[in-house]
């Protein structure tokens, strides 16, 4: 049995659109529905294009008469209860959104506009590209619906040059088939936008008109096409087939005639002359007739072997039912296929797998098209890449970038963003009233890092890590302390060493001259008291500087505590002394009762066990500890000693304080006191010193971190020390080295 077929022209129009169907269902030009007039065998089934299948369907349905669609897989058309006559040959296009999206994300797109037809499909296309695009953080900058109708195809040819030209997208989603009349207005814009790049679909095939210049604007344009084998020996029949060789073929004999100027002779116009020798459809211009096999033709090919097969299968099943006898014909209605339409699964010569059952309508894979156009009508179409939704996602795209030619006057890949990548170092700003792709970039603060392109937020650096200078990558922060190699460090310590030393000096003059008027006044073992405990306060400042240790950090403050507590009770009791000696006026003043007892010599103990007891109390509730601080130095973390309460340690330096407010009190009171070795006013001017320096401490101290503020207790600690044994003892040392005359004894006169 062979099959034949008869060919009908649909016009594009509502008015029109069921003429032909009616034609060819009457066999005659003047059509009565429900009468049947041609006398040759009916067809058995239809082929028809996917946008006039929903008008022809309902009349084909009447008849129940199998229709087989050769265009695009219409989701509205899967319906079988309104169209259960109707099966299409096309996959299903539900990965096509996901192909562009990963396509967009190949080149980094994030910018792009859309051109989407004015149709059911259309829209829901645009509806799932959207979500995909806003899962993969790409932002439209426009929407224009391609119309389908004469009556909004004036306002939107003004309306899209405008758009598209305002645009800052580098690249457009052009979404349309034959049904849109975008085709219209090609000629009008053809040329004016040849720097975007167009990413489609096959379905609309704007490189079948002749278009004879170079820039062309859809030059380099991507094109996804549905994946299909290679049928064995297609591309040899359509190089060798001309009419000679299929006489009988009265389409191939019309198409010769139109493009080789051939002259048409004979009764029935079949005979052709005067054709060129080498007349083939391979010599065709690129417009005229591509040598590819598009997608609609390769669902013909599909829908021919689906139809026969049915029929195949049908025939066998009543010839085992029912025996036909020789010679006999075998008859059988269209609506009898169904059956075997709907359970269709088979195997093409092309090795691909045909199934018409909607329900398991496999989705399709897509090759990637480049068009490139030449002058005067020379296009072609390369495969660049192919996209396949049945493998792992990082494998789905495969793009073969070298082989795919750009926009006229694009030399390099093109980029399409609304805002310039934030690099490492920075983070993405949001900008209000716009999409999330339109952004500014920030540095991300201090200590935070960002090490990827496009980052929304910066990564903070943990504790003990640190952010470079480029805010791309966190380093391990260095431990350090202030140690004896630092230059403060050795400063200080230098400075505590050279006082010391200074000190061991004074000592020694005082001891050398110690039986000098100037030494003995003022009780001399006081002054070696208050000598020898100044020599530890330089001292103690050492324990402050190198690796802190539990040791150290016990000692730093209760050794400080103890030895500056000695040395004020000291300046306390030779002020008191002072003060005793020049009050004593006779010999039943009580006065002179204390001075004769030594009561002032029981100070300095007394000080000094109050000064321990807080010591002690410290110690045994909140000791100091060795901790660490992160934050104070970039990049470095600092071992410091914790001081454990800061309240016991304020109540240490408050009781210096009232110690050296007491000393000052009582030396002010002794300044004016008439002799030549009264050194009142020299305790004054040191515990002047002594509290401005402490004074100025505390602000100083809570204002600084980690190191220096260790190096600023130790200043303080020598400039205190220094303090006191300047104003105390250089004025006596002076005298007693540079001018010994004034080292003597004379007559005072004491006003009773």
């Amino acid at each position: 049995m062979t099959l034949g077929f008869d060919l009908y022209n649909v016009m594009h129009s509502d008015m029109m659109v069921m003429e032909n169907p009616f034609i060819w269902l009457a066999g005659m030009e003047k059509h009565v529905p429900n009468y049947m007039c041609r006398k040759q065998s009916k067809s058995v089934a239809i082929i028809s294009g996917t946008s006039i299948a929903a008008q022809m369907g309902t009349l084909l349905e009447l008849y129940k008469i199998p229709q087989l669609t050769l265009g695009s897989f219409e989701p509205l058309l899967s319906d079988s209860g309104q169209f259960p006559s109707l099966y299409q040959m096309a996959p299903k296009d539900t990965s096509l959104a996901h192909g562009m999206v990963s396509l967009m994300l190949h080149f980094s797109w994030t910018w792009v506009g859309l051109a989407i037809s004015d149709l059911p499909k259309g829209i829901q296309f645009m509806s799932d590209l959207k979500v995909e695009m806003q899962k993969n953080g790409i932002c439209v900058d426009f929407v224009e619906f391609i119309p389908v109708t004469e009556e909004s195809h004036n306002s939107f040819q003004r309306l899209y040059h405008i758009q598209i030209l305002k645009s800052s997208a580098n690249v457009v989603i052009l979404f349309c088939d034959t049904d849109s009349l975008i085709g219209v207005s090609f000629p009008t814009w053809q040329c004016v936008m040849t720097w975007k790049v167009w990413v489609t679909t096959s379905q609309w095939d704007f490189a079948s008109d002749e278009h004879h210049i170079l820039l062309h604007s859809f030059h380099g344009t991507l094109i996804f096409s549905h994946h299909h084998s290679e049928i064995s020996g297609f591309k040899n029949f359509l190089q060798t087939v001309n009419p000679s060789k299929y006489p009988e073929d009265f389409y191939l004999s019309t198409f010769w005639s139109l493009y080789f100027d051939c002259s048409v002779t004979g009764p029935s116009c079949k005979t052709l002359r005067n054709c060129p020798l080498n007349a083939s459809l391979e010599s065709l211009p690129f417009h005229h007739f591509d040598m590819s096999m598009s997608d609609g033709s390769y669902n013909i090919y599909n829908a021919v072997y689906a139809v026969a097969h049915s029929v195949h299968e049908m025939l066998l099943q009543e010839l085992e039912m029912q025996p036909v006898s020789s010679g006999s014909k075998v008859e059988f209605s269209p609506w009898q296929l169904h059956p075997f339409l709907k359970n269709l699964q088979l195997t093409n010569p092309a090795g691909d797998l045909v199934n018409l059952n909607h329900m398991r309508n496999l989705e399709a894979e897509y090759d990637i098209l480049n068009f490139l156009n030449f002058p005067y009508g020379v296009g072609h179409k390369v495969k660049v890449g192919q996209f396949s939704p049945y493998v792992p996602q990082s494998q789905q795209l495969s793009l073969s970038e070298n082989l795919i030619e750009w926009a006229t006057g694009i030399t390099e890949t093109p980029r399409s963003v609304c805002s310039e990548s934030c690099s490492p170092g920075f983070r993405k700003a949001p900008l209000e009233g716009t999409p999330t792709c339109c952004f500014d970039c920030t540095p991300c603060s201090e200590n935070e890092i960002s090490n990827q392109t496009n980052m929304d937020q910066c990564v903070k650096c943990p504790d003990l890590q640190y952010a470079n200078t480029e805010r791309n990558q966190c380093f391990h922060k260095r431990v350090t302390f202030l140690s004896f190699e630092d230059a403060l460090g050795m400063t200080l310590v230098c400075t505590a060493l050279c006082f010391s030393v200074l000190t061991v000096v004074v000592l020694g003059v005082f001891v050398k001259h110690r039986d000098t008027p100037i030494v003995k006044a003022n009780n001399r073992c006081l002054s070696y008291v208050l000598l020898i405990t100044l020599i530890f306060c330089f001292l103690c400042s050492l324990v402050f500087i190198g690796r802190p240790n539990k040791t150290t950090c016990v000692l730093q403050q209760t050794t400080f505590g103890v030895v500056f507590t000695v040395a004020i009770s000291t300046v306390l009791a030779k002020t008191i002394t002072v003060l005793l000696a020049f009050r004593v006026t006779g010999p039943g003043r009580r006065m002179r009762h204390w001075l004769i007892s030594g009561l002032h010599n029981s100070i300095i103990p007394i000080c000094c066990l109050i000064q321990l007891a807080l010591c002690g109390f410290w110690l045994g509730t909140s000791p100091p500890f060795i901790d660490t601080d992160a934050h104070s130095e970039h990049g470095h973390i600092i071992l410091v000693c914790n001081k454990g309460s800061d309240t016991t340690f304020y109540c240490v330096l408050g009781y210096l304080g009232s110690l050296a407010l007491a000393s000052f009190t009582v030396a002010f009171l002794a300044r004016n006191l008439p002799d030549t070795f009264n050194e009142a006013k020299f305790l004054t001017f040191s515990m002047l010193v002594f509290c401005s320096v402490w004074v100025t401490f505390l602000p100083v101290y809570h204002s600084t971190k980690g190191k220096v503020m260790v190096a600023v207790e130790v200043f303080s600690i020598l400039c205190s020390s220094a303090g006191l044994l300047g104003c105390i003892f250089v004025p006596k040392c002076y005298i007693i080295l540079f001018r010994p005359e004034k080292n003597a004894l004379k007559t005072v006169e004491m006003a009773e």
